[in-house]
């Protein structure tokens, strides 16, 4: 484990700090994120706020039980869906998550398909490759003096919740692709044409705005990690042309059910104790 991540929290209701603490560590987390902020299957929902030394998470977390592992659930944007992308601080979320003690993070998102042959909207990629065009431009390390470190990155999302996700969409009969690597843009501006054909031709799967740094900063932490994409639009691919903020926000409506009922029905099939390497991966990274 690279780092401890002090807890510092107010409960939203102060009468509930006894019921947060019996929560404590949290298990499983989730950052929900465009049309999924509905963490109303969680039994008996404790707000949250948490301070963590970048600033203020993106919302306040929604503490409680699901299925019998206790969950945090975090509105990836803000409730109501108040923060783009790059205005994201990926940072503070991540540090929540981990003060939280939470040990592996579900991550839905909207993605656009690069490859509408093979990859349709609606269907599912569990990405196992990613490849960052932020530009550099968003904080995506919690080492930045003192302890030098030096992430290893080869494999960026954890494998064991990887074959978690796959193994639940054959369960729901849900079509999913297992693999593929998530090109990830800083935002707020969807991609060029040129650019978006030259991810095309690179054979990359999906492209979206949220996947980096939230899986770098997850690995620093020594916390599993999954990326749930979910294809909305084809980005300049697509017969009905370029993709609109519009056309994501109705083709994730017309599928949020089904990605809620799919990231919840894998928290039956997390094991308990993981098998991976994501919660000793910085130990060869240290300085």
């Amino acid at each position: 484990m690279a780092f401890e991540a002090r807890l510092d929290f107010v409960p939203v209701d102060r009468s509930q700090k006894e019921e947060i603490e019996a929560l404590l560590p949290i298990e499983i987390g989730m950052f929900g994120g465009s049309g999924n902020y509905d963490s109303d299957v969680i039994e008996n929902p404790i707000e949250v706020k948490v301070f963590t030394p970048y600033g203020a998470p993106a919302d306040n977390f929604i503490l409680g039980k699901v299925k019998g592992r206790s969950f945090a659930f975090l509105a990836r944007h803000g409730r109501g869906h108040t923060i783009p992308p790059h205005a994201i601080d990926y940072r503070a979320n991540m540090w929540g998550m981990k003060a939280l003690g939470v040990k592996r993070i579900i991550s839905p998102a909207a993605t656009g398909s690069l490859q509408p042959k093979k990859i349709k909207l609606g269907e599912f990629v569990i990405a196992d490759q990613i490849f960052d065009r932020t530009m550099g431009r968003r904080k995506d390390t919690f080492f930045e003096g003192g302890t030098i470190a030096h992430l290893p990155f080869a494999e960026p999302f954890c494998p064991e919740l990887r074959k978690v996700a796959v193994d639940t969409a054959a369960e729901l009969d849900y079509k999913v692709h297992n693999g593929g690597t998530y090109v990830c843009i800083n935002g707020p501006r969807f991609s060029s044409r040129a650019e978006s054909m030259f991810y095309h031709g690179q054979g990359w799967d999906v492209i979206g705005m949220t996947a980096y740094p939230e899986t770098s900063l997850a690995r620093e932490a020594g916390i599993c990690f999954v990326n749930i994409s979910m294809p909305t639009d084809y980005d300049v691919h697509g017969d009905d042309g370029p993709v609109t903020h519009e056309l994501v926000l109705k083709t994730m409506s017309e599928n949020v059910e089904r990605v809620r009922k799919f990231t919840f029905a894998m928290i039956d099939n997390i094991p308990k104790d993981a098998s991976c390497d994501c919660h000793t991966a910085m130990q060869s990274g240290l300085f």
